[in-house]
C-alpha cells in the first residue's frame, strides 16, 4: 500500500511501546505531511541520543557523562542509595522531590525462568558499592549507610529486593523497602485485594 521507505518508518515507530500500527502510521503521515522540520530534529535527537547515551559507571543511569550529574552532586546524600529498575523511576523519585540520596539502576529484574540472573542487572556492580568505605575513613565500614529499595511491588520485583537486602544486610548496611499501598485520595472499596494486604503488611505506627 505504500513505498518501502515509507512502510520501513511505520515499522520503526511500531517499536516504540504502546504504538499499533494504525497510531504508528498515523504518526508517519504526520512527521511527512504537516511538520518534516520536526521530523528532521526528531531524526537528528535520536541518532545523536543512540551514538553518546550511555550509563553512569557509578549508578547506571543513562547519561552522556561518564558519571551522571545526580553521582556528581556534592548536596545530594551519599549514605543514601535507592536501587530501582528503570531510569524512568529515578525519574519519578526526583519530580516527587522528596528524596535527596543516589540511585543505582538495575535496568531489570532476576528472572531466572528468562535466563536474567545476578550479574545481568549489574549487582555484582551493586556488591561494589556496598562495599566501598568512607573516604578518609581508616575504620572498616561502607560509605552507603542505607539501603533502599524500589524495585516494583512483582513477584520478580520482591524477589530482586529480597536478593539483594541479604546481601547489603551481611555488609552491616541497614535495608529498607518502600511502601506499596493505599494510593492518597484512593477509597478503600475501589483497592484490589492484593493492594490492601500489602498495605496491611507495610503499616507503621502513629
Amino acid at each position: 500500500m505504500f513505498s518501502p521507505l515509507i512502510e520501513d518508518l511505520i515499522r520503526a515507530l511500531r517499536c516504540l511501546p504502546g504504538v499499533g500500527p494504525k497510531s504508528a502510521q498515523r504518526m508517519a503521515m504526520y512527521l511527512l505531511e504537516k511538520d518534516r522540520d520536526a521530523a528532521g530534529l526528531l531524526a537528528s535527537s535520536l541518532q545523536q541520543a543512540v551514538e553518546k547515551v550511555g550509563r553512569c559507571t557509578r549508578c547506571r543511569t543513562l547519561t552522556e557523562q561518564e558519571i551522571c550529574a545526580l553521582c556528581n552532586n556534592s548536596r545530594r546524600d551519599h549514605a543514601l542509595l535507592c536501587v530501582v529498575e528503570t531510569p524512568a523511576d529515578v525519574l519519578a523519585i526526583e519530580q516527587a522531590g522528596n528524596y535527596h540520596g543516589l540511585y543505582f539502576v538495575l535496568h531489570g529484574h532476576l528472572s531466572p525462568i528468562d535466563g536474567v540472573g545476578p550479574a545481568d542487572i549489574g549487582l555484582d556492580v551493586l556488591g561494589e558499592r556496598l562495599g566501598e568505605r568512607q573516604q578518609g575513613d581508616e575504620q572498616e565500614g561502607s560509605a552507603i549507610k542505607e539501603l533502599i529499595i524500589a524495585t516494583n511491588p512483582t513477584v520478580e520485583g520482591e524477589a530482586t529486593a529480597q536478593f539483594i537486602a541479604e546481601r547489603a544486610r551481611a555488609k552491616g548496611i541497614a535495608v529498607s523497602r518502600i511502601a506499596h499501598g493505599v494510593p492518597i485520595g484512593g477509597e478503600l472499596e475501589y483497592i484490589d485485594g492484593g493492594t490492601l494486604a500489602h498495605a496491611f503488611n507495610s503499616r507503621t505506627v502513629l
